[in-house]
């Protein structure tokens, strides 16, 4: 179990309470230190089940000037979000080959069942 958390943002802490209240020990990932890759976006994007549009924080004001009056492919998108960390969407759990983004936070719970 592994958790793409954020500690200044208060809904990737949210989770991790959520999951340590739960008596889950998830491996925390702090994506923003540690950068995923661009096979690894893909590999999320998979155990999301979602296409990579889904996985932009799309109300950041990065994700706004680098994508204005573009039209981006499937994979503009992943080398951006390979490159700009903050604009994935947070948190998100992994667990046995599948990944869930916890907003709502009833994802990631419901992920655990």
């Amino acid at each position: 179990m592994k958790l793409l958390h954020n500690p200044r943002c208060s809904k990737s802490r949210e989770a991790l309470t959520a999951l340590e209240a739960a008596g889950h020990s998830p491996e925390v990932w702090r994506y923003l230190d540690e950068p995923l890759t661009e096979p690894q976006i893909r590999e999320l994007l998979s155990q999301l089940g979602i296409a990579p549009l889904a996985l932009v924080r799309s109300k950041e004001d990065l994700w706004r000037e680098l994508s204005a009056g573009k039209t981006l492919s499937d994979n503009d998108i992943i080398a951006l979000l390979a490159s700009h960390p903050k604009l994935i969407e947070r948190p998100i759990l992994i667990h046995n080959g599948k990944a869930a983004i916890g907003r709502p936070l009833e994802n990631i719970l419901e992920l655990l069942k």
